[in-house]
């Protein structure tokens, strides 16, 4: 009777709206959302659809309740993961937000060609913009910058590839690449979130990170 979780009621309710509509908007097979305090690391709200009644669980496939998707899932993070690359060449000195870079819509790393999502390219913009526009060229370049070495010294600072350590069964540890089998096409595939699978856990904690000063948190769910 004197355990308490850090779920806020009021805030879980508006997650579970928000998801509630996009089931209604959708009709998907899944969602799973989260929010996560940045300072302390506390659930502040989780949900994970398809939902299931604890009363009659019996009544239902044990793969939904067996599998609490925030913490289970692990997928490829994409344009989300270039917060991180981002950060790290700004915190080693290594970019200037008002330096330039040209986008052409494509650059040619090994013997592979990597597009942008814009036809015919940014053009040239500020590294700044480079983030606001998404340019994967861009990315590639920071990448680069970084060497594999580095930016996978950070990737593990920011805890991928290993538990999160919340006090919950059945976390996803996610999968990175061995760097000893990264050559140029893998940094620059990684440099923008490709090729590597975390869970929405993972993803909240090491934003958090970022959001708090560089400090990483466990994140926990009981107070």
């Amino acid at each position: 009777m004197d355990v308490y979780l850090t779920i806020d009621l009021n805030i879980q309710m508006i997650l579970d709206s928000v998801i509630n509509n996009a089931i209604a908007q959708y009709n998907p097979d899944q969602v799973m959302g989260l929010v996560v305090s940045t300072k302390t690391g506390e659930v502040l709200a989780m949900t994970s659809y398809p939902y299931f009644e604890p009363s009659h669980y019996q009544d239902y496939d044990p793969s939904v309740y067996n599998r609490n998707l925030p913490i289970f899932y692990s997928f490829e993070l994409g344009s989300t993961f270039k917060i991180f690359t981002y950060s790290v060449a700004l915190e080693l000195g290594l970019i200037d937000m008002n330096d330039f870079f040209y986008c052409s819509g494509s650059t040619t790393v090994a013997d592979r060609k990597i597009k942008c999502w814009k036809s015919g390219g940014h053009g040239s913009q500020t590294f700044l913009e480079v983030v606001q526009n998404s340019c994967n060229p861009g990315f590639v370049e920071l990448g680069q910058r970084l060497g594999k070495e580095t930016l996978f010294e950070y990737i593990n600072k920011f805890g991928f590839g290993k538990k999160t350590g919340i006090d919950l069964n059945g976390e996803a540890s996610g999968i990175l690449f061995n760097l000893n089998k990264v050559g140029p096409v893998e940094l620059a595939t990684t440099s923008f979130g490709q090729r590597f699978e975390i869970s929405p856990l993972h993803l909240a904690t090491a934003v958090s990170a970022i959001c708090n000063d560089g400090v990483l948190v466990e994140p926990r769910i009981v107070e």
